[in-house]
């Protein structure tokens, strides 16, 4: 699903952009995930860094953490106004994430450390259950968004 509509009480049109869309809970579907944002990312002429790595990152973990057999995750990417959310949701609520530290050895386990480093504010929302959504915001600049005059309102 890929739509844009203008965001309700703005005193000039802003486009909210939506993309979303379910995958497998599968390493391929960790790596489709990264390649649509990307591509999405691009038809709107946003920046790719660093929230090509937040979405490697939350799918890898929805894909790994987060599997169910036969229920699938799903990716969203929304822009409302100069902010970016990635959410990605799967099935697996009963496990919520959370930043941890690891050996300076360990091969794996950075990934919300990287999320927590990249984004500007992220979190976790459960439900309904089963489900949770990771999500992840960034700021984007006002030239890639086009934006010329203030919101009113946060947008999440």
């Amino acid at each position: 699903m890929n739509q844009e509509t203008a965001a309700p009480g703005a005193r000039f049109v802003t486009p909210i952009r939506n993309f979303s869309l379910l995958l497998s809970p599968t390493p391929r579907g960790a790596r489709l995930a990264r390649l649509l944002a990307t591509e999405q990312l691009r038809a709107w002429e946003l920046p790719l860094d660093p929230a090509v790595h937040i979405v490697a990152e939350l799918a890898a973990n929805a894909a790994t953490h987060g599997r169910v057999p036969g229920r699938d995750f799903r990716l969203t990417l929304h822009v409302v106004a100069d902010i970016l959310r990635i959410e990605v949701s799967d099935t697996y609520g009963d496990r919520l994430p959370h930043v941890q530290r690891h050996a300076p050895d360990a091969e794996s386990g950075r990934g919300l450390v990287l999320v927590d480093a990249l984004a500007d504010r992220w979190g976790v929302t459960p439900g309904p259950r089963p489900r949770k959504t990771v999500w992840a915001e960034i700021a984007l600049p006002h030239r890639a968004t086009g934006i010329h005059a203030p919101v009113r309102g946060a947008p999440f």
